[in-house]
C-alpha cells in the first residue's frame, strides 16, 4: 500500500474533498461525515436525495460510536459476529446525528469494513467516512478505478486506486432492531 498516496487522500478528506476508494464490492465515494458542505456536495454529485440517508464505514466500532445510540450487550455481540465484514447494519442514531447523514430515518447505516484499503483510509483520517457507491444515481456502480474516472471524471477530488474486495453485490443491509434484511442476499 502506498502510504504517501493514502495520507494525501486523507488530507483531501480533511480539507472537505470527495474521494473514491475501493470497498468490498464496488468503488465508494466518501467524505468527512461531519462536514455538511462536503456531504451536500457528494449528494449533489450523485444526484441522490438527502432523505434516503447514507452509509458510514469505519476501521473499528469506536469510529462509529459518536453517531449511534448506546447498544445493549446482545446487540454489540450481534455486530461483533459480522464485523469487520461486508455487513451493513441500521442502528438507532443519536439525536445529534445530522440529518444529512441519516435522512428521514432514526437509524444510521454503518459498517466496519473488511476491505484493507478502505479500513486504512478510515485509520489515516482518524474517523468514519461516508460510503456510497461511486456512480450517478440509477447508473451501475463503478467496480474499477477506470470506471470511476469514466463516470465521474474530475467531479471528485481524489482517487485511491486498488482492487475491490471481489464481492458480486453491494453489502447486505440489516436492521439491528428487527434483524430484517433491507438489502442484499
Amino acid at each position: 500500500m502506498d502510504q504517501l498516496r493514502l495520507h494525501a487522500v486523507a488530507r483531501t478528506i480533511h480539507a472537505g474533498g470527495i474521494v473514491a476508494y475501493p470497498t468490498e464490492a464496488v468503488y465508494g465515494l466518501g467524505c468527512d461525515p461531519c462536514n455538511e458542505q462536503a456531504v451536500r456536495r457528494l449528494l449533489a454529485l450523485k444526484r441522490r436525495p438527502m432523505y434516503k440517508g447514507l452509509i458510514l464505514i469505519a476501521a473499528d466500532f469506536a469510529q462509529l460510536e459518536p453517531f449511534l445510540q448506546p447498544l445493549a450487550p446482545a446487540d454489540q455481540a450481534r455486530l461483533v459476529a459480522t464485523w469487520p465484514g461486508p455487513y451493513t447494519w441500521l442502528i438507532p442514531a443519536r439525536t445529534a446525528t445530522p440529518r444529512w447523514l441519516r435522512g428521514r430515518h432514526d437509524t444510521l447505516a454503518v459498517r466496519v469494513t473488511a476491505h484493507p484499503l478502505a479500513a486504512a483510509l478510515c485509520q489515516a483520517c482518524g474517523h468514519a467516512l461516508v460510503s456510497t457507491s461511486a456512480n450517478f444515481s440509477g447508473r451501475p456502480p463503478a467496480r474499477t478505478a477506470l470506471a470511476v474516472r469514466r463516470q465521474l471524471g474530475r467531479t471528485i477530488d481524489a482517487l485511491l486506486i486498488g482492487p475491490t474486495g471481489g464481492a458480486a453485490k453491494p453489502t447486505e443491509i440489516r436492521d439491528l432492531r428487527s434483524g430484517q434484511r433491507v438489502r442484499g442476499a
